[in-house]
């Protein structure tokens, strides 16, 4: 009996202490510095259509910046600001663009590629070591034959899915 008891007292202790940590690290990966409460996502105001060869896709800014702050919510236990935040997330959609990547023996284009970048604006005001400014792409490609409206909500999807996942990432699951 008294080997069951050091099992449970065990066991016990194992899940206050995990229970207790969770308040820095959370399940989806996230480590959140001590002390971080609030985030704020501004606007990234979509420049893509000032480079050669971008596309100008309406309201890509806004859903973009809206799937990076629902990212946040749905991962951490932070609260969203409009100011002031702990974490800072700023920048602009620099692509939006269509390459040809694969041809027939036509030589025409059998498969086209869409691709985003993102430049983002990191600041944590707890830690300002962990600050930077870097360029985040993705891309999705897609048969010659259709248009980017035939795809748009699909690529969007996946490209959003992965440039944000990786933007949390970078800032917030450091292991």
């Amino acid at each position: 009996m008294n080997c069951k008891n050091n099992l449970y007292f065990l066991l016990s202790s194992l899940i206050i202490i995990i229970i207790h940590g969770c308040k820095f690290y959370s399940f989806t990966g996230a480590s959140i510095p001590a002390g971080t409460e609030t985030f704020q996502v501004n606007f990234f105001e979509n420049l893509a259509g000032n480079r050669p060869g971008s596309i100008v896709e309406p309201g890509l800014d806004q859903e973009f910046t809206i799937a990076l702050q629902d990212l946040f919510l749905n991962q951490t236990n932070l609260s969203i600001v409009n100011k002031e935040g702990d974490l800072i997330y700023e920048g602009e959609i620099v692509e939006f663009s269509v390459t040809p990547m694969s041809a027939t023996s036509e030589i025409k284009a059998a498969q086209n590629r869409l691709t985003m970048e993102v430049n983002v604006r990191y600041s944590n005001k707890k830690n300002e070591d962990d600050s930077f400014e870097r360029r985040f792409s993705h891309f999705y490609d897609f048969p010659a034959e259709k248009q980017v409206y035939d795809i748009r909500d699909a690529a969007i999807e996946e490209i959003f899915e992965r440039i944000t996942q990786n933007i949390f990432n970078e800032t917030l699951a450091k292991w």
